[in-house]
Formats: structure tokens, C-alpha cells, sequence
């Protein structure tokens, strides 16, 4: 167990759900979520192993098989990620694990499935992040397809000029710019690009290395993004431009 995780670290209705297990495994299993959410970005595979032993003591806890889930899916383990999502699904009646599962429909090679699920009744009614992610899961899923100019389409919502500071912000532009270059409009992708890292002060995506590669410059080292983010687990790291 990492030093410098603590159990008390986790949010207090997490800590809620643990109460129905004796004291001692409740303990244990907390300390393994704590893990989990601490090593998530760092270190998947651990974040995986502690996941899975807090699975294998508490597996009736919607929590717990969510986080595996989450962990599952971190480390490209797309049947699994998709197995355990679904059963926190049955178990907690929250819908903002769609897009995870919708991309584990990507990941599975079945992109047609992706946008079924994003198309459903459940997901057409997500509000915050989890709607942000079903879009942009929407549009990978356009371009696994080869339709990037739908892609692009699928992203153009009122949000990408949203004066904010959400998180969502910063994946929503990076997936826009994206969509733009692989679409074959550089100029504006490059435009978008550049917004993302302005904005990017945590360096949660690889905007600034994007940017410099597509100017002709030495691109710096930035970490590489993650496939897609945990709507409910994973704490992700402007203003309009025009």
C-alpha cells in the first residue's frame, strides 16, 4: 500500500457504502479504493491490482465494482471494464458510466455499438461531464468508422465556447481539435489546438506537444492523454476566445 494513501482520503458517500461491511474489511477495502484513485494516472496496472483485491472482499458494493471497472478500463481490459461497469450500473441506478461503457464498445472493435448506446434514452438525458464524455465518445467512435467529418459534427455544441473553467472544457477543445485535423482542416484544428494548451495549465493532454509538431517546431515532452477519463471516479485536472 502506497505511504502516502490514506482511506480517510475518500469521499464521505464512498465511505457510506463500506458501512455495511464488517469493520476490519471495510477498512482493508477502503484502503484499496483509496489506492486505486491515487495511482489511477500514474500507475494503471496498480491502480488495476488494488482494485481488484477490493473487488474480491466487497463485490456487492457498487463502489467497489465501479472503481474496478474504472481501473479495469484504464489498462485497455475493455470485456472485463465493460462486465464490472455494468454490474455498478444494476447496482446504483446511475447512469454516468455510459460513456465508459460506450467506449469499451470502441475498444472492443464495435463502434456501432458505441453510438447506439449514445444514442439510447439514458444517455440523451446526461447532464455535466457524463454528457461531455458520451460526445466525445461519439466522435471517436465517427472516425473508428472512418466519418470524420461527422466526428467533427458531434462535437460542435454551444459548451465549446461555454465561458468556463470545467474541466470538461479543456477534453472537449482537444477532442474538437483533433477531430478538425483528422478531418484535414489543419488551419483550424491548429486554432484549437492552441486553446487547449493555453488552457491545459496541468498538462492533462498533449495539446502543447500537438501544437508545436503541427507549427513545425521540436514538440516538448507532455504526458499522453488517456483514451478517455472516468466521468465519477478520476478528478480530471477558459473562457471564450471570440
Amino acid at each position: 500500500m502506497p505511504d502516502d494513501v490514506a482511506a480517510a482520503s475518500l469521499d464521505r458517500a464512498v465511505r457510506q457504502e463500506l458501512r455495511s461491511l464488517p469493520k476490519e474489511t471495510a477498512d482493508r477495502v477502503a484502503a484499496h479504493l483509496a489506492a486505486a484513485n491515487a495511482l489511477l494516472d500514474s500507475d494503471p496496472e496498480a491502480a488495476y491490482a488494488h482494485a481488484a483485491a477490493a473487488a474480491r472482499r466487497a463485490s456487492r458494493i457498487a463502489v467497489v465494482r465501479e472503481t474496478y471497472g474504472v481501473a479495469a478500463y484504464a489498462t485497455g481490459r475493455w470485456a472485463e471494464a465493460q462486465r464490472e461497469l455494468r454490474a455498478a450500473r444494476r447496482m446504483s441506478g446511475r447512469d454516468d458510466v455510459l460513456p465508459l461503457l460506450a467506449d469499451c464498445e470502441r475498444g472492443l472493435g464495435r463502434p456501432e455499438r458505441a453510438l447506439a448506446l449514445a444514442g439510447s434514452p439514458e444517455a440523451r438525458a446526461l447532464e455535466g461531464d457524463a454528457r461531455i464524455e458520451m460526445l466525445i465518445v461519439t466522435a471517436g467512435a465517427r472516425r473508428d468508422l472512418g466519418q470524420p467529418d461527422a466526428a467533427v459534427l458531434a462535437l460542435q455544441v454551444s459548451e465549446l465556447r461555454t465561458r468556463t473553467r470545467a474541466p470538461w472544457q479543456v477534453r472537449l477543445r482537444y477532442a474538437y481539435a483533433d477531430a478538425l485535423l483528422a478531418a484535414g482542416r489543419r488551419n483550424e484544428a491548429v486554432t484549437w489546438f492552441d486553446r487547449v494548451a493555453a488552457a491545459d495549465t496541468e498538462q492533462g493532454t498533449d495539446a502543447a506537444a500537438r501544437l508545436a509538431e503541427l507549427r513545425g517546431g521540436t514538440a516538448p515532452e507532455a504526458p499522453p492523454a488517456r483514451r478517455q477519463p472516468d466521468p465519477g471516479i478520476v478528478d480530471l485536472a477558459g473562457d471564450d476566445e471570440d
